[in-house]
């Protein structure tokens, strides 16, 4: 190996070994700059470039040009007077096309050395901002630069290549730079924008090449096409009302009413904008607080719904660009209501062009098969215990909550991460250091992803989707719990489920089922999920899991939302239970939201908005979810009547009774206790004859006497609605929130006013009228159906007031333990 000796008769470019051009030329080069670009040397600057195939280069200053000599298959060389690197452009040649562009390799990296040791540290937390793709303005005396910068960690890669429409795909010229020991690769591109499609080229230890798309990437091709591509937001909010008043409250202790939507099948065909108008005009007249949009992050796989995610950093680009996917966050914002985003950290698809083995090795997964794989989804897993790649994850959320103005995250599959041994065999799994199943490495991460969030993000939610008896999951990571602010309540869902699914006339002998729940109800902040995983893979929609006939399924169904809205926790709906689907869903369909134009299924949808008026304007049924003081049973043990009653407390005074009546048949004379004497308003019944009920009730008001009953100190005779929920408060308790109620004087909409029948809406203008029930289109944004549309069916026949006989309750099985692993969850 030689260096070519310098010649003293003329200035003479900085010698470079015939390897390294060899490299070069190939694109191999681990640190192209170092050759690459403008350098001083011996009183010259030695421009050398890279363009194959060219006729011709010039490399032209503000003082002149200098024409470039080729070199070495396609590395062009010239030399400027003087010990100053010049701003320069180069005006190149192929066959009669000149064009003048700009030199990649005579720009600094884009990381510094601060960037770099935070990411090895696993500390940086605005790292798309240095990593992936950014476009990026410098100034110059030739003129202003604008391109984009491409930075990708690949530690083990032999070489790294940036690959996209502006190259042809050829990656020979746009060989990225090593940093370091960081394993991270860099390049700036002058002249590349925003749309631009690219993927990296990595040379792995066996040396072939591999494309790979960006793990940072801000946009992506739409899918089945897999390249990333190039973002560069122009977004102007108009949130900001919302996000200060976000930022000054906290939200585990205002009410939170969730609506579950998965964006394909909402309304298929919708994209972002569309869904702007229609889904947030949509969930504001159901009164919900919040939507739950299952994972919006890309993913190859349409069936995974999301949860096998490919571009952690991209919008799915099935709907639209990543700014449209803003202005649906901001619209729904300005309608007052919160985003929150399920976000999936636990594991990721296999695919060979994503982030599999992205150097050719074990990189984002762990290495060791019993940690790095997930059997039940034939995933990889992370490798939570590496720097880099918990710095990628803990970024991610930061990411989404506030470039994004995303509101909370909901974290899946939460326990397959806690546990070594999840969905695994004995031999399947490898213990910790202390030989326990807990998983230490993903423990650490979920408590700095949660810290870091609610620190630099106030006012958001950090919510689990956790599966098991866990404790600590929303304890404070000091205090060493996991930090969530909610946890969903997979124990209540289960057991709430599997009650209603028997008979009314056997439920007496489950009856422990129903109240397990308030066990542990205020051991965790909960959330109530009756989510897209219960009307799935043939467990049917939240109707058809209710027996009986047409009526008595519809008014199971409507019992057990009033329900879940009474219970201790925030609740949670999956799209299509709030007007009673029939079918369970399916995500290559839409909703059935013709079935609208059926009293039934409109009577579910108005119960649903009147449930959401109540909730939002009683702090009774809130304020204190995760506090034993917000709750106390009337009676829990009524098992022959399928009964249950309680009472819902704010701390303040406030307080509403609830009595759910499980038995198909109504309970007429039903001695209840009460905590003091006076009139009590039945603000809502779900037997009303505005939600398709029967219409029993109790003339909207009843009076408490001074007769001790069930430890409560006054009582009163009620007639209970078949298969109904009814919501009692003190006549006088005012509603805290009145854009969203009425006068508290006035019954709300299911609970008919004093001296009317029941269940009819009165006909005197002197009498209080009800607050009246939100209207509700068939589907909203469709024209009228057509007159062939079928007509409503004939009226459900409303069964008789009988008296429920009493049987004698038999044994039920024991429960000794909190719920344990549910390990059917669907991905």
């Amino acid at each position: 190996m030689s260096i070519p000796s310098a010649s003293s008769a003329q200035p003479t470019p900085r010698p470079v070994f015939r390897e390294e051009l060899e490299a070069i030329a190939s694109g191999v080069h681990q640190d192209p700059h170092r050759i690459l670009g403008a350098h001083v040397d011996q009183g010259v600057v030695t421009v050398r470039v890279l363009r194959p195939l060219a006729d011709a280069v010039v490399v032209v200053t503000g003082s002149g040009e200098v024409v470039a000599e080729h070199e070495h298959h396609g590395v062009w060389v010239a030399v400027l007077p003087g010990d100053q690197v010049p701003d320069y452009r180069l005006r190149v040649t192929y066959g009669s096309v000149t064009s003048d562009t700009d030199d990649p390799y005579r720009f600094l990296p884009t990381l510094g050395e601060m960037d770099l040791h935070l990411i090895a540290e696993g500390r940086h937390e605005e790292l798309w901002t240095v990593l992936g793709a950014n476009v990026r303005t410098y100034p110059g005396a030739l003129g202003e630069v604008r391109g984009t910068s491409f930075a990708v960690w690949a530690p083990n890669a032999r070489a790294v290549r940036v690959v996209g429409d502006f190259n042809h795909w050829q990656g020979s010229a746009h060989a990225m730079r090593a940093l370091g020991t960081s394993g991270v690769w860099e390049l700036f591109v002058p002249g590349v924008g925003a749309g631009a499609r690219y993927k990296y080229e990595v040379l792995t230890a066996d040396g072939s090449w591999r494309q790979k798309a960006d793990p940072m990437a801000k946009g992506t091709e739409v899918p089945p096409a897999t390249a990333s591509v190039v973002v560069e937001s122009d977004y102007t909010w108009q949130d900001d009302a919302w996000l200060t008043q976000r930022s000054a409250s906290d939200p585990h202790h205002r009410p939170i009413s969730i609506y579950e939507v998965h964006l394909g099948s909402w309304r298929p065909g919708l994209g972002y904008r569309e869904l702007a108008d229609q889904l947030t005009e949509y969930v504001a007249s159901l009164g919900f607080t919040h939507v739950e949009l299952l994972p919006v992050a890309e993913h190859p796989f349409g069936g995974s719904w999301g949860y096998q995610v490919s571009s952690y950093y991209a919008p799915t680009a099935r709907f639209g660009s990543p700014d449209e996917f803003r202005h649906l966050v901001d619209r729904l914002h300005q309608a007052g209501i919160g985003v929150i985003l399920d976000w999936v950290p636990a594991h990721f698809p296999k695919d060979e062009w994503a982030l599999g083995r992205f150097d050719g090795t074990p990189l984002y997964e762990h290495p060791d098969p019993l940690l790095g794989e997930q059997p039940d989804w034939g995933t990889y897993v992370f490798n939570f215990g590496r720097n880099e790649v918990r710095n990628f994850l803990v970024a991610n959320a930061t990411y989404w909550l506030e470039e994004y103005h995303l509101d909370g995250l909901r974290v899946d599959a939460v326990a397959s991460m806690l546990y070594l041994d999840y969905s695994r065999s004995h031999g399947q799994w490898r213990p910790n250091i202390h030989g326990g199943r807990e998983n230490l490495e993903a423990i650490r991460f979920i408590q700095e992803a949660n810290a870091t969030a609610y620190r630099r993000t106030p006012g958001i939610l950090m919510i689990a989707e956790e599966s098991t008896a866990w404790p600590g999951v929303t304890a404070p990571t000091d205090a060493g719990g996991l930090g969530f602010g909610l946890k969903w309540n997979m124990g209540w869902m289960n057991d709430t489920l599997r009650y209603l699914a028997e008979e009314p006339i056997n439920r007496r002998y489950h009856h422990h089922e129903v109240t397990f729940s308030l066990v542990y109800a205020f051991s965790e902040h909960f959330v109530l999920p009756l989510s897209h995983d219960e009307v799935v893979h043939g467990k049917g929609s939240l109707l058809a899991k209710m027996p009986g006939d047409e009526w008595l399924e519809t008014a199971g169904l409507r019992a057990l939302l009033a329900y879940q809205w009474s219970h201790p926790g925030k609740q949670l709906l999956f799209m299509g239970s709030e007007f009673g689907q029939s079918s369970e869903w399916n995500e290559g369909a839409g909703l059935d939201w013709h079935l609208l134009q059926y009293d039934r299924h409109q009577g579910v949808s108005r119960l649903v908005t009147d449930l959401n008026r109540l909730y939002r304007r009683e702090p009774a049924l809130w304020a204190l979810d995760a506090d034993p003081a917000g709750y106390e049973w009337i009676d829990g043990q009524d098992a022959d009547h399928n009964v249950l009653s309680y009472i819902r407390r704010d701390g303040s005074g406030r307080q509403v009774v609830v009595v759910v009546n499980f038995a198909g048949t109504v309970h007429e004379d039903y001695h209840l206790g009460l905590p003091h004497g006076g009139t009590w308003l039945e603000v809502l019944n779900t037997d009303s004859e505005v939600y398709g009920g029967s219409g029993v009730g109790n003339m909207g008001r009843v009076e408490a006497v001074a007769q001790h009953r069930h430890g409560q100190s006054h009582s009163v005779r009620l007639r209970v609605p078949p298969m109904g929920v009814l919501f009692l408060v003190p006549e006088g308790q005012e509603p805290v929130d009145a854009a969203v109620t009425t006068s508290a004087a006035e019954p709300t909409a299911g609970a008919p006013a004093p001296g009317t029948d029941p269940g009819v809406a009165p006909t005197s203008a002197a009498a209080p009228a009800p607050v009246t029930p939100a209207a509700h289109a068939a589907d909203p944004g469709l024209a009228p159906a057509p007159d062939s549309t079928p007509g409503p069916p004939p009226a459900p026949t409303t069964p008789e007031p009988l008296v429920d006989p009493l049987p004698t309750p038999g044994p039920g099985p024991s429960r000794d333990a909190l719920p344990d692993a549910d390990r059917g969850l669907e991905r």
